[in-house]
């Protein structure tokens, strides 16, 4: 009887495995590229969330800022006073917000001082009045701002007649009101860039603006009274000066 030998079947080099040697060295190379551009997506996507957070808290500033004007919300009750007298000296500076003219909110007035910013079932956007603040996405700290002297002020409201200024800062609802809370003043900018490499400081307002709330009454020269700049050698403006 012939017996046939069994002949030994050949791959192609197109159909053999790759060996354990190989398959370390493609992690090895995969990792180093992962490690390699992984801090530019970290990078990347906390500067997307900031921008968004700041985006967001900029639209909770003007929402705020219409419910004020519309009466929907509460009026803050803290007034910065500016000097309108021909012997004072005022600059720039003083009708800008500052942790001396508007301190900074502390764990004893946060929960009775601040405005909250929540979502509705719509997913818009509403203001609570103190000292109403749960679930809320923003702490909104809010002051207004107005002039003595040729100002008249309406018996009703005690306010200007011609409108008063509106300043405001919105700090995230992550923020710690027992620790050290940070803001703007005349010599540094505390508020937090829109643009990190991480999700910013959560001490510091997201947001930090002023701006006017008029009437029917408000005239060029209001807001003259209000924003000019004066020493005891340029007095200030009247009625009968500022334009």
């Amino acid at each position: 009887m012939i017996k046939h030998k069994q002949q030994q079947q050949i791959h192609p080099s197109g159909e053999s495995g790759f060996t354990i040697i190989e398959s370390l060295v493609a992690i090895i190379v995969v990792a180093i590229l992962l490690a390699a551009i992984a801090p530019t997506i970290v990078i990347a996507t906390a500067t997307r969330l900031q921008s968004k957070r700041v985006e967001l808290a900029t639209q909770a500033a003007r929402t705020f800022i219409d419910g004020v004007k519309t009466g929907a919300v509460t009026i803050p009750a803290t007034t910065i006073t500016l000097l309108q007298s021909t012997d004072a000296t005022r600059s720039l500076a003083d009708n800008l917000l500052t942790t001396t003219n508007m301190p900074v909110p502390t764990a004893s007035t946060a929960l009775t001082s601040l405005y909250c910013v929540t979502k509705d079932p719509n997913n818009n956007l509403t203001i609570s009045s103190p000292p109403n603040c749960t679930s809320n996405l923003f702490y909104i700290q809010a002051v207004k701002i107005i002039g003595t002297g040729s100002t008249p002020i309406d018996t009703t409201t005690n306010l200007p007649i011609d409108g008063y200024g509106l300043g405001i800062r919105v700090y995230g609802s992550n923020i710690d009101f027992t620790k050290a809370v940070n803001a703007s003043d005349s010599s540094n900018n505390k508020r937090q860039n829109s643009f990190t490499g991480t999700l910013g400081n959560s001490q510091s307002p997201l947001v930090e603006m002023t701006t006017v709330i008029g009437s029917k009454n408000t005239s060029f020269n209001a807001l003259c009274q209000r924003l000019a700049v004066y020493s005891s050698t340029t007095p200030a403006p009247t009625n009968n000066t500022c334009n």
